[in-house]
């Protein structure tokens, strides 16, 4: 019999649908109604594409709290990925191929109505309660979305585990705080939709993870980038306990001093200004795409909003108040090499000086800048260890005062072979994705045994610890948890080997910094 599709994706006038062979019974029956996916391979994976987890925040429910989809009738044709949401289109650039930019960026097409995830499954029954592991996307949170190619789930769900991708809101339309929003939300708080957003995937997934094999009990979450400091934030927030008990950072944390509910409404007060909106409805009454040009740089972003992130997150883990999970953190070797021209070595130092004060000294000599290529070196190293590498310690040692879970730091630095630009931007920033998630095969490069080796031990890492909070496993290399004292990091690249945590002088330079009041 032939069936209609309407705009939504829901075939209408259903009479029957086939059952996959060799996979999950079709269709699969969530709160919202029946959905159907298909089969990605030959290995019996299925995915299920664009399954909405929140009603389209829009008109009235821009900036509001992501509310619960509608049920629908039939089933719907989960077959196609969602638009991302509002974002500036870029396209490859620097290091990024297209393998690592979302389809909104690359093709645009974003859309408000844009909260939905994506599901890869190889179970053949609901009652196998595989592990879940639940990807946040990167993108200084104004870019990115759960297409991404190297994102891919066929990977770790060939090693067993349900995975799911996510979008989140994004920019001013993510992360707008306001007096006028603030005073309707009921909490005293605005301007982390974002991250109110993951939480409501989260509890979307526990609800119905259960149906595609999944375990609800068993949900790690993971993020690489903005993605990462996203997990952190959902670690730290009280609204997201329960909601998962595994984390995986990579290349990111919160432990440095957001901006604060009142700092981040001023700028949303002369954001209204600049756009001649007096009102909050006229705020909501312009056009997604006026805000787009005003999110880069990452003027928006999440805040300590007295709610879902009540307090500064270094002070929620100094108090025990994280939700206090098993984590996996780290950095990549070069993390720091895309961000921006350097500035000239008497720049630099003077800009040290204003900086450090009084640890300006120590400052240049853990990054030294005799002359302009030494200073250019130093500056990669800085927004590597500040930005990334810091974070990701400061987490460890945190949780290793105040938690009881442990904790597995690692450093990156696998140069992936096949441009002339490797060789400048090396173990770059997010370049650890596709061998973390098993999916060299969706990046286009010639690769050699070294890398399928290097990703079938980390994707077996990840694996394991989305299983049992523990990376180690028959077959792979000693990972020996962080202790503090006896700091020890994992080393993923040509060798896979336990070594002292790489750059604990400097490390130790940023707590110092990091700790001093401002």
């Amino acid at each position: 019999m032939a069936h209609r599709l309407n705009r939504h994706g829901l075939l209408l006038g259903f009479v029957f649908v086939a059952p996959l062979w060799g996979a999950l019974n079709h269709p699969v029956r969530t709160e919202q109604g029946l959905i159907q996916g298909t089969l990605a391979s030959a290995s019996g994976i299925t995915v299920f594409k664009g399954i909405p987890y929140a009603k389209p925040p829009v008109g009235e429910l821009r900036w509001r709290a992501p509310e619960s989809p509608a049920k629908c009738t039939g089933v719907r044709q989960a077959n196609q990925f969602s638009a991302g949401c509002p974002q500036r289109r870029s396209g490859p650039f620097g290091p990024w191929s297209a393998e690592y930019i979302s389809k909104a960026g690359m093709e645009g097409g974003s859309s408000e109505d844009c909260l939905y995830l994506n599901i890869w499954t190889g179970a053949k029954a609901a009652r196998e309660k595989r592990p879940v592991f639940v990807w946040m996307h990167g993108g200084g949170f104004s870019s990115g979305s759960g297409d991404v190619p190297v994102y891919d789930g066929e990977g770790l769900a060939a090693k067993g585990l349900v995975m799911v991708t996510i979008n989140y809101r994004l920019g001013v339309l993510g992360f707008l705080a306001h007096p006028e929003l603030t005073k309707e939300s009921g909490h005293n708080a605005s301007g982390n939709y974002g991250i109110l957003d993951a939480v409501c995937a989260l509890r979307w997934v526990r609800r119905n993870v259960a149906a595609f094999g999944g375990d609800p009990g068993n949900v790690t979450i993971a993020g690489q980038s903005a993605g990462a400091f996203l997990v952190n934030y959902l670690v730290a927030s009280p609204l997201a306990k329960g909601l998962f008990h595994r984390a995986i950072a990579q290349s990111g944390g919160a432990f440095m001093k957001a901006a604060t509910l009142g700092e981040a409404q001023e700028s949303g007060l002369k954001l209204a200004e600049s756009l001649k909106a007096d009102t909050l409805a006229e705020l909501r009454s312009k056009p997604a795409d006026a805000f787009v040009p005003l999110a880069q740089g990452l003027q928006y972003g999440p805040i300590v909003d007295g709610y879902v992130v009540p307090d500064q997150v270094r002070q929620i883990f100094a108090g025990g108040r994280q939700n206090d999970v098993p984590v996996i953190a780290g950095w990549n070797a070069d993390d720091g090499v895309s961000f921006g021209p350097p500035l000239k070595a008497q720049a630099f130092r003077e800009q040290a000086a204003k900086l450090y004060g009084d640890l300006a000294g120590a400052f240049l000599k853990a990054f030294p800048a005799t002359d302009d290529e030494t200073a250019a070196a130093s500056q990669r190293a800085v927004a590597r260890d500040q930005l990334f590498a810091w974070q990701s310690r400061a987490w460890a040692l945190s949780q290793n005062k105040t938690g009881k879970s442990k904790v597995f730091l690692y450093c990156f630095d696998r140069i992936a072979p096949g441009t002339p630009e490797q060789k400048r931007y090396r173990a770059f920033h997010s370049g650890e994705i596709a061998y973390a998630l098993n999916t060299l095969v969706r990046w286009n490069r010639p690769w050699e045994p070294v890398d399928r080796k290097l990703a079938e031990a980390m994707s077996s890492y990840w694996a394991n610890f989305s299983r049992k909070g523990d990376p180690n496993g028959a077959g792979l290399p000693l990972w020996p948890a962080f202790a503090e004292g006896d700091e020890r990091s994992m080393n993923l690249g040509d060798k896979i080997e336990a070594i002292a945590t790489p750059d604990k002088p400097q490390l130790d330079l940023f707590d110092a910094y990091n700790s001093r009041p401002r």
